[in-house]
């Protein structure tokens, strides 16, 4: 009996592209985030997914390729929990089925952090005293 390859750890950038193109894929096929990236952001994936590829790239292996402020990009859209919660979803997805390792468990824990703080920073933004 053959026994199952081990999932690869994410180590490079060839994997950075592997995870940002195939979680990418996932929120353009979902009912909930699909619209609210290509009809009301209306990403231009062209130049998207370079973005994505350098943002998790300084995230993950330490390159300092990325130099944007992501959150005021998401501010004005009309994003809730269940859409933060369904982005981490598929994002968890997409690393458990391709990679394993501490790195792995590194990205769905920096993008549940991502998640919760934008969800926060988001409801914080629109109703000030929610917190209280």
């Amino acid at each position: 009996m053959l026994e199952p390859t081990a999932l690869p750890d994410i180590q490079t950038e060839a994997d950075i592209r592997l995870l940002v193109d195939t979680f990418y894929e996932k929120v353009n096929a979902d009912e909930l985030l699909s619209p609210i990236f290509n009809t009301v952001a209306q990403v231009h994936w062209e130049a998207h997914l370079p973005t994505m590829y350098d943002f998790w790239s300084s995230v993950l292996l330490g390159t300092t390729r990325y130099q944007g402020r992501p959150f005021p990009k998401h501010l004005g859209l009309p994003v809730a929990l269940p859409h933060f919660e369904r982005w981490l979803a598929l994002f968890t997805s997409t690393v458990r089925e391709n990679f394993a390792g501490a790195k792995a468990d590194e990205a769905c824990y920096k993008a549940g952090n991502i998640a919760r703080m934008f969800e926060f920073r988001i409801r914080q933004a629109r109703n000030p005293l929610s917190i209280l």
